[in-house]
């Protein structure tokens, strides 16, 4: 992931593997928002105690906010109609590397009172940093209370390494009581590579030296209970791409 990255080019579109950084034009055209939602429940928020109060949501590497505007309406019962969601103090901020997608966010976002997108780049740590504790500040709040993270996990671990991925893990668990986590399973990585080789393209800088591999659930669960003092709560199943949601809180 990296902040240099703009978006793909229309003929990279036909393969899903053309993005390396994960910046799919048409991500959401193959992998549609109800592949996740299906598994989480409407009553997410009440369930962990946020049912009454203000709530601030962060989405890390939102692409173009399909599934950010999903998610919202999701957990704030879709049945609700615009007006009332202005009236809840549940707040989303979406951020991705690609500056283009996330102008299609902001142009299509219907609840631009409720939910806003900005580029940002999450392994820029100082810069990151700075913008979400401002972005915090303005609500007198220290963290975040959920945090969600699909599907990003791996594009971090192959172009910046196993430290890169761990000190992923330790940023979210950082900014958030809850983190609901889908890390890429290692059957990704080997097809990204080949796909990635597939295109004619450089192989990604850290596949082959990449010491943290199988399970990556596991791994991503190891080190946040053991080295970022969360929990595993809830497991949410499986998604048709057999990728584990797993809910983690704050000890």
């Amino acid at each position: 992931m990296d902040t240099h990255v703009s978006h793909v080019n229309e003929e990279d579109s036909e393969d899903p593997g053309a993005a390396p950084y994960g910046n799919f034009i048409n991500y959401y055209s193959f992998n549609p928002p109800e592949n996740r939602l299906s598994l989480i429940p409407q009553t997410l928020l009440q369930n962990i105690g946020l049912g009454s109060e203000r709530v601030l949501i962060l989405d890390v590497g939102c692409n173009s906010g399909d599934l950010s505007v999903a998610l919202y309406k999701h957990l704030l019962h879709e049945e609700a109609s615009v007006s009332d969601f202005s009236k809840r103090e549940v707040y989303l901020l979406g951020f991705d590397l690609d500056q283009d997608l996330i102008l299609r966010a902001q142009n299509s976002n219907p609840l631009p009172q409720n939910i806003q997108f900005i580029p940002l780049d999450i392994t820029d740590g100082a810069k990151s940093q700075a913008v979400l504790e401002s972005h915090l500040g303005r609500f007198g709040c220290p963290r975040f209370h959920l945090c969600t993270c699909f599907a990003v996990t791996m594009w971090v671990h192959l172009n910046h390494g196993d430290e890169a991925f761990l000190s992923l893990l330790s940023r979210l668990a950082s900014l958030c009581e809850f983190l609901l986590l889908e890390a890429q399973p290692w059957k990704c990585y080997r097809s990204a590579a080949r796909r990635l080789r597939k295109l004619g393209r450089s192989d990604f800088d850290h596949f082959k030296t990449l010491e943290i591999r199988g399970d990556m659930a596991a791994h991503a669960r190891e080190h946040l209970e053991k080295q970022c003092s969360m929990d595993l709560v809830q497991s949410f199943g499986n998604t048709s791409w057999d990728r584990s949601l797993l809910l983690f809180k704050r000890r």
